[in-house]
């Protein structure tokens, strides 16, 4: 979790993941918002706020943003209100321990507030730890599982790949095989591990040259050897491929989650072609194939979830009722008819489970699998192997300095499995 005490300017001011958000109308809302915190303007604020929802609603740090800007003018009511509907998504940014929130706690209905967000902050979830890999400071980030239950998983700091059980094995080093950190992992049941790969300065051997490279690689598991690598074209943006999912013997699907290109990779081809262009999407994440292969579920981090007809390249928003918040989402994974999301883009982190409408274009309901366990630092990916899930609890994410460096002590990476 993120420190209970901070600058209330880092909630206004937050993380860009694609150089071209600066350019939409939320943009342009967040930039006019902060000028006028800056200028101590609170009403001009608050409509900067409501700009924002307007371009992305009931987007979370949106909804905080507009609750600060009310609490600034004086509008105890009205933040308290905004609160309680954040509150209703189970999202809460620790308000109670921030001192420009002060003026809500004569109000009378801050003590039932309170007491909501006990609740939101208790861990909820019966998960199991599935594998504690002894491997200081990894940064785990791609997941998958083989059939005899071995752990395979990548390292953003190393790029390393280990596969893991009663042991440790070292499949594949970044020093050695020629790609980048490890980020999304999939088995393509031919003996093979498909993952994304990008040189970003997370990455312990990254250069300093601009822009980053990345691309997919496939791993022969029974020679520990890569045996194709597919680079992305040299482009002037850096480009980080941060997951994919196989959906046949030539194609697979990819996002790139700084560009926001959503890409079909052909295997017999060797060519990578766009689906949807940039522009449609600020950060997409994971994604996953319905049920008969015809569209493309994909979790743009700061824009929700979308539905894209593979057909044609159609992009259609999945809605959700307001009391279901579906931004933040990191890994995206399909049980059924339900979409297993990992979200630790709002506050607390949690695993959900989504259920879809019959077309596919809504979500009707959710499940809490898990939500801001001990052993949650910045949860990331995961996989589904039958009826059980098993995801990354702590990457550690979250705590690179400016100059990413990492602290020590950093707890070895956990694996959690939930029952679905």
């Amino acid at each position: 979790m993120l420190p209970r005490r901070l600058s209330l300017l880092w909630f206004l001011v937050v993380l860009c993941f694609s150089q071209n958000v600066l350019a939409d109308a939320y943009g342009d809302a967040r930039a006019e918002l902060i000028a006028a915190y800056q200028a101590q303007d609170f009403e001009t604020m608050q409509s900067a706020a409501k700009k924002a929802l307007l371009a992305r609603p009931n987007y979370p740090r949106a909804l905080f943003n507009l609750a600060y800007a009310q609490v600034l003018a004086g509008e105890s009511g009205g933040a308290l209100d905004t609160l309680n509907f954040l509150a209703d998504m189970a999202v809460e940014f620790g308000v109670v321990a921030i001192d420009d929130f002060a003026p809500l706690r004569t109000n009378s209905g801050w003590p039932a507030y309170q007491e909501r967000v006990e609740q939101i902050i208790k861990p909820v979830g019966e998960a199991t730890v599935a594998f504690n890999v002894l491997a200081s400071n990894y940064i785990p980030e791609g997941i998958a599982v083989d059939d005899e239950g071995r752990l395979l998983l990548g390292s953003i700091r190393y790029g390393r790949i280990l596969r893991a059980s009663k042991s440790i094995e070292l499949l594949s080093d970044a020093r050695d095989a020629g790609h980048w950190s490890v980020f999304g992992m999939r088995l393509d049941g031919s003996g093979g591990l498909w993952f994304a790969s990008a040189g970003v300065p997370q990455f312990i051997l990254a250069e300093d040259e601009k822009p980053s490279r990345s691309g997919l690689f496939r791993l022969d598991l029974a020679s520990n050897e890569i045996d194709q690598r597919a680079e992305l074209p040299a482009a002037e943006d850096s480009q980080v491929l941060g997951d994919l999912i196989i959906a046949d013997d030539d194609t697979i699907y990819t996002t790139d989650s700084l560009t926001g290109v959503l890409y079909r990779y052909s295997v017999s081809d060797k060519e990578f072609s766009v689906v949807v262009d940039s522009g449609t999407f600020v950060s997409p994440q994971g994604l996953v194939l319905d049920v008969g292969g015809k569209h493309l579920f994909v979790a743009d981090y700061v824009g929700g979830l979308h539905c894209v007809r593979l057909a044609d390249g159609r992009v259609e928003r999945i809605t959700s009722p307001d009391s279901i918040n579906t931004y933040g989402i990191d890994g995206l994974y399909r049980h059924g008819n339900e979409l297993v999301a990992i979200q630790n883009g709002i506050q607390p982190h949690r695993v959900v489970a989504l259920a879809l409408s019959d077309d596919g274009l809504s979500i009707t309901g959710s499940r809490t699998l898990a939500r801001n366990l001990p052993e949650f630092d910045e949860p990331t990916l995961g996989t589904i192997v039958g009826d059980s899930f098993y995801f990354v609890a702590n990457s550690h994410w979250n705590s690179f300095d400016r100059n990413n460096n990492l602290p020590d002590g950093l707890s070895n990476p956990i694996i959690l499995k939930l029952p679905l």
